[in-house]
């Protein structure tokens, strides 16, 4: 899942791209509103964390637009205006969260996992597909019970694939939601990514969707 964290406190902005980045989440980072808008209109995201205090605009104003432009991607608000009148203006801007500074980086992540699970409409951490078996809260995976170690891309693909069962993802559907925005020559890395990925799990789990890209049933 890749996550894109608008915040201008730079230590703060470190903190939580280390945090998800260490729970195998993919991250990209903006400092100020202009800059969030975009990465968004480039990028392709499953999840948005907010903050509102940005400089060049103002966090308010980046949702609105964030929502004018797609009205079903997960926005949590973090923010340290934490009296109800602004979180009740978040939730009438669009936002699906809004948890207040200070917190807890544990909450955060089981917020944005509760929000991740609600936007694939699933209520469980847990998938099962024939022989696999993905706890997207452990981001671990098992064949047959033995766990599959696997790198941060190849959990990110399978992930992906498994969320969007019986859907034909593109492989630039694939490197947009798994790879980060700075990365270089990524296709030729997600090939390398896919091909080992494939030799970890049962014969023709991942199958190619001929022309459009690649589905696990």
């Amino acid at each position: 899942m890749k996550l894109l964290i608008i915040e201008d406190e730079k230590s703060l902005q470190t903190a939580l791209s280390k945090g998800f980045r260490k729970l195998e989440y993919t991250v990209d980072v903006a400092s100020d509103g202009e800059e969030a808008l975009d990465l968004f209109f480039s990028g392709t995201y499953s999840l948005i964390v907010l903050d509102l205090n940005l400089p060049k605009l103002d966090g308010m104003e980046v949702l609105r637009e964030i929502r004018m432009d797609n009205k079903d991607l997960p926005v949590l608000i973090l923010s340290a205006r934490s009296e109800v009148e602004d979180k009740i203006a978040g939730f009438d801007k669009g936002a699906n969260d809004y948890l207040a500074k200070p917190f807890h980086f544990g909450e955060l992540e089981a917020r944005v996992r509760a929000l991740l699970r609600r936007n694939f409409k699933t209520t469980d951490t847990v998938i099962e597909i024939g022989a696999v078996r993905i706890d997207t809260a452990t981001k671990k995976l098992f064949v047959s019970d033995e766990e599959t170690n696997l790198t941060k891309k190849e959990y990110g693909i399978v992930e992906y694939l498994c969320l969007h069962r019986g859907e034909a993802v593109s492989a630039t559907e694939l490197i947009e939601h798994v790879w980060e925005n700075d990365a270089n020559d990524v296709f030729n890395s997600f090939k390398v990514h896919l091909s080992k990925l494939r030799k970890k799990l049962p014969e023709d789990f991942i199958q190619n969707a001929r022309g459009s890209g690649y589905y696990v049933e």
